[in-house]
């Protein structure tokens, strides 16, 4: 991948995350998480780029002043550290009081340190113009190697907080929450990756110090780090965003209703009520569509339903230690097989004509997705739909006897 493109990358998904959460911002700009959230990727959004060799050439030109960059990209990271762990803290919640002392502690700690970033390169001595490794070159002149070492201690806090922050909540986070999980995760493994670039430039800074060269942990080893944790940090905010959403959400359930609905959608033809839809209608309104084929197709099928089926179902998933509500999903979806298998044969001749079945059963009111997994994913399901298959098979014609 192109040198050029890989900066934008981070940025790309903090923009996208962004324009997620500003409509959400506009109508709850008094909650803090959203306010903190908003400033957070308005600040680290150009943080990979700035950091660029070709960028910083240009903002020292630009400016005037030589190594301006360096104050810049170092203040911009240190505001970031501190807001990255303020988001969590709110994230996290907990108690409002506890809240707000952890906020303004964070918050005074990384602004002095971004104000004594900035205090420190102007009252410190850098006329060579460096690139790429300013923090090694100037790791023993005055002033600026405190500023230097400001930077460091900040952004090691910030990223080991946030990294303990997040590990922390991901052992105790819902398993249900999956999109929140994955942020989580995402963000810790982030951190790992970003205090490994941070040692190999403490590395490169304190064997300087020492009197050798390792400046190649600071050009050659680091970067890479420093851009894949970007990455991994704007994915792990971006996904609780998507994820949560409600248009994600109806995704989810219309992707898991396929199963049900495939097998249902032409029986549901048949009660004459389904509209297609256009290419352009919405998520929503094609999970309400989808639900409502798979409806139409259970009530088409209603006289098909065999209690005995269900019956079967039922005691196999409970004798193999199934939930109550779980076996009572897998025996309606087992019914539900059956009489797919049945109403399809009838139809292609090879079945009776109509269900013989005196008192049929009327499904549970099982949730629809949990339904059109099992009648995907169980072996209770596919031994149903194999027993109402052999059923309708035709006898075999009888053989000549004797040889």
């Amino acid at each position: 991948m192109s040198g050029r493109l890989l900066p934008l990358l981070p940025a790309s998904l903090m923009v996208l995350a962004l324009l997620i959460k500003l409509p959400k911002l506009r109508r709850d700009w008094d909650q803090p998480l959203n306010r903190t959230a908003c400033a957070l990727l308005v600040v680290g959004a150009p943080i990979n780029f700035l950091a660029s060799p070709s960028t910083i050439a240009a903002v020292n030109r630009r400016t005037g002043v030589v190594n301006f960059s360096a104050p810049l990209v170092f203040g911009l990271v240190t505001v970031f550290s501190g807001l990255c762990v303020v988001l969590v803290l709110q994230w996290r919640g907990g108690p409002p009081a506890a809240v707000r002392r952890a906020t303004r502690l964070t918050t005074a700690l990384f602004g002095t340190a971004t104000a004594a970033i900035v205090a420190l390169f102007v009252i410190g001595d850098a006329p060579v113009e460096r690139l790429r490794d300013l923090d090694t070159y100037y790791a023993t002149t005055p002033w600026i190697r405190e500023m230097i070492v400001c930077f460091l201690v900040a952004h090691t806090l910030g990223t080991s907080a946030l990294t303990w922050l997040c590990a922390k909540w991901l052992a105790v986070a819902d398993r249900a929450l999956r999109p929140l999980r994955t942020g989580l995760a995402l963000i810790v493994v982030a951190g790992l990756m970003d205090l490994a670039y941070l040692a190999a430039k403490w590395a490169s800074v304190v064997a300087r110090w020492a009197g050798h060269d390792w400046v190649f942990l600071s050009t050659d080893v680091a970067p890479p780090l420093a851009g894949a944790a970007g990455l991994l940090l704007g994915a792990g905010f971006l996904v609780p965003l998507v994820g949560g959403s409600a248009t994600w959400l109806a995704l989810g359930q219309y992707r898991r209703l396929r199963p049900l609905w495939k097998a249902l959608r032409e029986v549901a033809a048949t009660q004459g009520r389904t509209v297609p839809l256009a290419w352009w209608s919405p998520v929503g309104i094609r999970l309400i569509h989808r639900e409502s084929v798979i409806d139409d197709g259970i009530l088409a099928l209603a006289g098909w339903f065999d209690p005995r089926v269900r019956r079967t179902a039922y005691e196999e998933a409970r004798g193999r230690g199934m939930r109550e509500a779980d076996a009572a999903t897998v025996a309606d979806a087992a019914v539900l097989a059956a009489a797919c298998h049945r109403k399809a044969a009838a139809a292609r001749g090879s079945g009776p004509a109509r269900a013989a079945i005196p008192q049929p059963y009327r499904l549970g009111r099982q949730p629809l997705t949990a339904l059109a997994h099992a009648f995907r994913t169980s072996d209770i399901v596919a031994a149903a739909r194999e027993a109402a298959a052999a059923a309708d098979a035709p006898d075999p014609v009888p053989g000549p006897v004797g040889a």
